[in-house]
């Protein structure tokens, strides 16, 4: 049987589990060796999930590959007019396998069920495999930006699909 990638719905006690290094039970997944992420990362993560279930928003995901947990994925906040930002991670141990790019396109036709019509993103320069997941999902650069703690990003949009009028 072939893997796929799938996009389960993290929970806060989910966190819990990541920050021990324990296996997902109710999902019956392991973690990768060294973890998901660092724990100062997954806090971050947890806020955002937490900010998103507070706005009635199931934006937030486990990146599942087989039986074993490889990273995460998230609205970095609720659709907002059409739009929503998106962000990811896979697990170092687990990077280079194309676990982000299968990601990013799943939270794209989730967003797009939701009645998203454009993804956006932000990378670092610094970062360039990030950014070569972007452009393989279909995703274009609109400018740059400083961010205080990234230094300069590169801004990404995707149109999932565009709104026409009738005249």
């Amino acid at each position: 049987m072939q893997q796929r990638m799938t996009l389960d719905e993290v929970r806060d006690e989910d966190f819990d589990l990541m920050l021990r290094g324990e296996p997902i039970t109710r999902l019956g997944v392991k973690q990768p060796p060294g973890g998901v992420e660092n724990p100062a990362v997954l806090e971050i993560v947890r806020k955002i999930t937490a900010r998103l279930h507070e706005n009635n928003c199931r934006g937030a995901w486990m990146m599942v590959w087989g039986e074993e947990l490889v990273g995460l994925c998230s609205f970095r906040r609720p659709p907002e007019n059409g739009e929503v930002e998106i962000g990811y991670g896979v697990a170092e141990s687990r990077r280079g396998r194309g676990h982000a790019t299968r990601a990013v396109r799943a939270i794209a036709q989730a967003a797009k069920a939701e009645g998203v019509r454009v993804l956006l993103a932000e990378t670092s320069v610094a970062n360039p495999a990030s950014g070569r997941v972007l452009e393989k999902s279909g995703f274009v650069t609109t400018g740059t930006r400083i961010d205080p703690e990234d230094g300069e990003v590169l801004v990404w949009r995707k149109e999932l699909f565009s709104v026409t009028s009738a005249y």
